[in-house]
């Protein structure tokens, strides 16, 4: 048992310091993911045909193909046909952001959705306009209803960063995966399992939380 602690000891660092990249890769995507998500659900149901079009090709496209074949297609494929060479962790966080922005503006398109008809006429009765109804009534009515649906995602997208070690981004996955070619023992991967599990542990609390707030917010304006 002394031998097992000091050798996690031994590898913690490491792992750690993969944490930290796999969080940048977290980070990085939910800042840019989150808001791109929100004009290609708009442009998906736009009245001019091929911005409609363009927003509905390219959420077909990221939510057709495998994250992983995106991942290997910019970082592999574009300096080959198109001369741009990019540093790993820039491939896969734009890999990332292309991606889960497609994944996101499905959720809200769907929020969007199921807003009641009501509201639209309501608004229209009170002399606002388009913009005015969609950004000051409909979508924050939305962000309630798609925040179960967005954490998870958040909580899909901790697991998924460990795909970025196949383009050799140094994330947690890589860094397990070294020391346990490196010292012929799974311990670091039974570490790094327990790292991803106390990541999604705190997401989940953190969007139980935000749920909550939503709701008695909510609550209060009722």
């Amino acid at each position: 048992m002394t031998e097992t602690f000091s050798y996690i000891a031994k590898i913690l660092p490491a792992l750690l310091e993969g944490t930290k990249v796999t969080l940048v890769v977290f980070f990085a995507t939910l800042l840019l993911a989150i808001p791109l998500g929100l004009p290609l659900a708009l442009g998906s149901d736009c009245r001019f045909r091929p911005v409609r079009w363009f927003c509905r090709g390219y959420v077909a496209l990221f939510r057709g193909t495998p994250l992983m074949l995106q991942l290997f297609f910019i970082f592999y494929m574009l300096p080959i046909y198109f001369n741009i060479l990019l540093p790993a962790l820039t491939a896969a966080v734009i890999t990332f952001v292309l991606n889960y922005a497609a994944y996101l503006s499905e959720i809200y398109r769907g929020g969007i959705g199921s807003i009641e008809r009501g509201q639209y006429e309501a608004a229209a009765c009170l002399g606002l306009n388009s913009f005015q109804t969609m950004f000051g009534i409909i979508i924050p009515q939305t962000v309630k209803r798609v925040l179960p649906a967005v954490t998870n995602e958040m909580i899909t997208l901790v697991k998924d960063t460990a795909l970025v070690s196949a383009i050799g981004v140094a994330d947690l996955m890589k860094n397990s995966r070294s020391a346990v070619n490196r010292d012929s023992t799974t311990m670091a991967f039974l570490v790094a399992a327990v790292i991803y599990l106390i990541l999604n542990v705190v997401l989940t609390k953190f969007s139980y939380y935000l749920e909550e707030r939503f709701s008695r917010h909510e609550a209060r304006a009722d």
